[in-house]
């Protein structure tokens, strides 16, 4: 199986779950040998935030020392970035190679499965065969019936931010959303929380925690002092310790950050050996394309992969401070399930102008439908056939003094880097 052979075989993987369950996944884990079985892992669960919080956690390790796989979703330039061991994504060839194997055992089921297991499985093989010291594995949706949770007790859970998002398959409110994504919580398990969650989350997670034995760490907000803000980066302590240094800018990344330091002393507690020194630096390398990203200067251009009402919000916050007073121009375009007039009512008071894209991926909003969407905001409205054009028009409408903001999905992400000169 060649590098494209692998990916068509993947993504011919239906996508929806047939029925919730992790039968499938187990079953076809089981026919690889277990994989999954001969690694340690941090769970990584939640709403917002996942991602981030996942690349301080592997920025820390590495530096501690550990050989530190990385499993993510969605990609922003290549496939191959949702499986890497420290800072590496997946080679083709190892790729191509594995989904082989994978697609060999997955043959001899009587039940398919869909695209997420098979990616997981070929992540868990990866790791394994590749003896990581460590896993940061962050849930694809929900947790219960993720394709991830079919580990053991994970070394430590922890739970992000969680807001709406996913209603259709998680529930209409946040106690039941939570309690979708508090599933990872194994008996006898460590978690820890991001700070600020809605009293009736952290019930939920108190509740869950006290039914299976497991120990809670929640962040407290009260305990991050900001020191220095800027595009540059962030500095802050975390309950009166050493001054940290964070490239992700945002309150939001401050109290992810303290949540990660949180799931560090946890696996210090474990006799994980990850020193201060591991800490500052980790933090201060970690990088996460497309988490309010500067990726622009003559104008401020900045890559924001926010989809949902919570991610607006701290989007529409960060803009009015990091560049307040300026003219904001949105490239945009959403995935048609997603809250799209949620979205549009936070960040449009904030707005100059749209520019308006389809997105290329089959769930996407029609750029004409999300303009039409955006009319009765009395904003100038404009669509676009391509990424690369729309970062042309906004940037003209924005002039040099002003900003341009692309936002509303993680799909549309690599291309909006790419047109401003990125790759991975």
């Amino acid at each position: 199986m060649t590098y494209q052979e692998a990916l068509s075989y993947i993504h011919s993987r239906p996508r929806g779950l047939p029925k919730p369950g992790l039968e499938r996944i187990e079953e076809l884990l089981s026919l690889m040998g277990n994989p999954h079985k001969k690694l340690k892992y941090v769970h990584v669960a939640g709403t917002n935030g996942k991602g981030s919080s996942c690349a301080m956690l592997s920025s820390i390790l590495r530096a501690a020392g550990y050989k530190t796989g990385l499993y993510t979703s969605p990609f922003i330039h290549r496939f191959n970035e949702r499986m890497q061991i420290n800072g590496k994504p997946i080679p083709d060839g190892e790729l191509a190679e594995i989904a082989s194997f994978v697609r060999s055992k997955a043959e001899e089921m009587s039940r398919p499965c869909v695209e997420f297991e098979i990616v997981t499985a070929i992540g868990f093989e990866y790791f394994a065969r590749n003896k990581c010291d460590i896993v940061v594995l962050e849930v694809g949706m929900g947790g219960r019936f993720d394709a991830t949770n079919v580990i053991d007790c994970p070394e430590c859970a922890l739970i992000c931010s969680i807001g709406y998002d996913h209603m259709e398959y998680l529930g209409n409110s946040l106690r039941d959303i939570a309690f979708e994504k508090a599933g990872i919580i194994k008996p006898g398990g460590a978690v820890t929380s991001y700070p600020l969650q809605e009293d009736e989350v952290v019930s939920l997670l108190a509740s869950v925690c006290r039914e299976r034995g497991a120990s809670l760490r929640m962040a407290e907000d009260d305990e991050i002092e900001l020191r220095y803000d800027d595009l540059s980066g962030q500095d802050f302590c975390y309950c009166d310790d050493a001054v940290l240094h964070l490239n992700l800018l945002g309150d939001h990344q401050c109290r992810n950050a303290a949540a990660v330091l949180e799931t560090v002393e946890v696996l210090r507690q474990k006799k994980w050996k990850i020193k201060p020194q591991a800490v500052e630096q980790g933090l201060r390398e970690v990088k996460w394309p497309a988490r309010f990203e500067l990726i622009g200067e003559k104008p401020f251009v900045v890559a924001d992969g926010g989809h949902n009402v919570p991610c607006a919000e701290a989007l529409r916050a960060n803009l009015e401070y990091y560049f307040e007073g300026k003219k904001v121009v949105f490239l945009i375009g959403m995935m048609a399930d997603k809250d799209v007039e949620g979205f549009l009512d936070v960040i449009a008071p904030c707005a100059a102008a749209f520019i308006c894209v389809s997105v290329d991926n089959p769930r996407a909003m029609k750029a004409e439908k999300l303009a039409e969407k955006l009319k009765k905001y009395k904003k100038t409205c404009l669509t676009a056939p391509s990424v690369e054009e729309a970062m042309a028009m906004a940037k003209g409408a924005a002039g040099k003094g002003g900003v341009v903001c692309a936002t509303g999905s993680l799909y549309m992400m690599g291309a909006v880097r790419e047109s401003c000169g990125l790759g991975i």
